[in-house]
């Protein structure tokens, strides 16, 4: 077999499990996000290096939350030079409540964390003190690979230990998944394609809340529709108090 069906088939094995064991904690997820969005709360989101691929999934894009506020920091994007430094800077403890400090959270708004590994410090840092603030914590991470590593933090704690809810994306120890050779190197990894399928489950189960509620749901059109950029902008101002980005 041609090894990258076998990462389809993998992938596909990973989104089936999600949909088999994640489907309670991601109706509680969704849950969570509307009752902060419905009380007027704020919700945002934070990941590095390539889990920052996760917050850019769930903000500013069609079909994606236009509530949903995206922390980023230059040194944890995939664009910083050396590509190393982004690993040095996600595993400095501290960095994560330096950055938490530069976001407008509060009691009782939403943070939503991904973190493949759980077990670097600047997520850590985040869900520490989000937590002393009264922040409600939603991780998405690998618990597989969390059971095989320890904890870069001082406090010796994974994130899936500091969160409310916690959503395993199914992925495996190293999130590579496809061995290729006889030395046992792997490529393909998962926790991408899985991190957007779990963004996109959250974004489409909010919206269908608030139509059963009898709000319009606050979704981005694509702007390059006819009627998107105008539709989009009324939506914006509609739900200005808890958007924080512009």
């Amino acid at each position: 077999m041609k090894k990258y069906i076998e990462y389809y088939n993998k992938i596909t094995e990973i989104l089936n499990e999600i949909i088999e064991t994640q489907a309670e904690k991601i109706d509680c997820a969704i849950d969570m996000l509307f009752e902060a969005f419905h009380s007027g709360h704020s919700i945002y989101v934070f990941g590095a290096s390539h889990a920052g691929i996760f917050t850019e999934e769930m903000y500013g894009r069609a079909g994606g939350l236009m509530i949903v506020n995206p922390i980023f920091n230059p040194t944890l994007m995939l664009n910083t030079r050396p590509i190393t430094v982004t690993s040095e800077m996600e595993q400095l403890e501290g960095f994560g409540r330096v950055i938490l400090n530069g976001a407008r959270l509060k009691k009782d708004d939403v943070l939503i964390l991904c973190s493949v590994s759980g077990r670097n410090s600047v997520a850590i840092d985040m869900a520490i003190d989000a937590g002393k603030l009264g922040a409600k914590i939603i991780c998405v991470t690998s618990l597989d690979y969390g059971r095989n590593v320890k904890s870069r933090h001082s406090s010796g704690k994974l994130l899936s230990e500091l969160a409310d809810i916690v959503i395993d994306n199914c992925g495996e120890y190293g999130d590579a998944c496809i061995p290729v050779g006889e030395i046992g190197v792997k490529a393909g990894a998962t926790s991408t394609v899985s991190g957007a399928a779990i963004a996109n489950m959250l974004t489409v189960g909010f919206a269908q809340k608030c139509e059963e509620s009898g709000i319009e749901p606050p979704v981005f059109e694509s702007s390059n529709t006819d009627s998107g950029s105008e539709n989009n902008t009324r939506r914006v101002m509609q739900y200005i108090k808890q958007i924080h980005y512009l």
